[in-house]
């Protein structure tokens, strides 16, 4: 039996040629990058969060159409506390009034959902047929793991804690991703609050490694080649990068998000709920500073889903002020151009 904690256990797993997966971007997905991670050997991601049933079914397609290769979907579990659209509903829009004069839109109406439901993402992964299928926020149920299975897809669980990562094998999941708090965006912790799970990577990945028995994809501060000898040396298999492909021209990042990226120092990102009403980790920017200083928040998917509308705009027009600028702590390691240039890299740290 192949030792979990050996490359080959991953790359076997998967059907890929390299340990190297790329982390899915909810709402900053391409398909060009996926595809090009895809084509370099390791295995592409693309972020499903909020699309409906039609929209992934085009955008499998258009996987298709890019890559033969494998490649990964990610959809975000509820986790029992998301609010519906109710008559609070213009309250929370109100709050956010002068973002959306800023771009020349009015407060947006009460919406039927805020979200598609599960079961509708689910109906349309099966028919996409990835090679694997990521989750965030939480374990998935046993008639999930079971008919991704049967299709022969993999499903893969992702971990902030030692406690979450053991959930998710006991759930029967094939790997787990154990990202740590250096960690770009939404902090997807589902055992306990995400500000009591601020695990770095380096405590939380030996420990998970040890934990559990199937292998473990290390994210949150890889960076380059460094960062990934030094995951497969704490017991990983593989690793999971998402900044240093943001910021490469693949990437659906604007030129305001990769400039973010070059210039926000390790010490200079925050951990905030303003944007989606969960913690996530980014670059602070002007929305981020009047939306928490102005003490209302609404809560998850309330508020990502009304700062959303103006952050489409902003990303039009490459305002950076009011846009989410997802990045993590190693950002200022994130020095290449393009994927396939990130990839080498990557890949040079990887034990032969």
């Amino acid at each position: 039996m192949t030792d979990p904690r050996e490359p080959s256990a991953l790359t076997d797993l998967l059907g890929i040629r390299h340990p190297i997966v790329l982390a899915p971007f909810g709402g900053l997905s391409s398909v060009a990058l996926t595809a090009a991670v895809s084509e370099a050997g390791g295995l592409g991601s693309y972020g499903l969060y909020g699309y409906d049933g039609e929209r992934i079914r085009a955008t499998a397609a258009e996987l298709r159409d890019a890559t033969s290769m494998p490649f990964s979907l990610n959809i975000w579990l509820p986790t029992g506390d998301e609010v519906l659209p109710g008559p609070e509903h213009d309250g929370y829009a109100a709050a956010l009034e002068p973002f959306f004069t800023e771009v020349g839109l009015e407060p947006p109406a009460r919406p039927e959902r805020y979200l598609p439901s599960l079961e509708e993402q689910l109906d349309a992964i099966w028919e996409a047929a990835p090679a694997a299928l990521s989750v965030v926020f939480g374990v998935p149920s046993g008639a999930l793991v079971e008919e991704a299975h049967r299709r022969g897809i993999r499903v893969l669980g992702t971990a902030t804690t030692v406690a979450e990562a053991v959930a998710l094998a006991d759930g029967g999941v094939d790997a787990i991703v154990a990202t740590g708090a250096e960690a770009a965006g939404h902090r997807v912790s589902f055992l306990k609050p995400a500000e009591e799970s601020l695990v770095g990577l380096v405590s939380l990945l030996p420990q998970v490694a040890d934990a559990v028995d199937v292998p473990v994809i290390a994210a949150g501060g890889i960076g380059d080649r460094r960062g990934v000898a030094a995951a497969f040396a704490l017991g990983a298999s593989g690793v999971q990068v998402g900044t240093s492909f943001l910021a490469t021209a693949e990437s659906a990042a604007n030129d305001a998000h990769r400039g973010a990226i070059r210039s926000t120092a390790a010490d200079a990102s925050v951990l905030t709920r303003a944007m989606s009403g969960r913690l996530s980790r980014g670059a602070p920017n002007r929305a981020v500073r009047e939306i928490e200083a102005s003490g209302s928040i609404a809560p998850f998917p309330a508020q990502n889903w009304l700062t959303g509308r103006f952050r489409a705009v902003a990303g039009q027009r490459d305002l950076g002020d009011l846009q989410s600028l997802w990045l993590g702590q190693s950002a200022p390691l994130a020095r290449w151009n393009t994927a396939s240039e990130v990839f080498a890299e990557l890949q040079a740290g990887v034990p032969a």
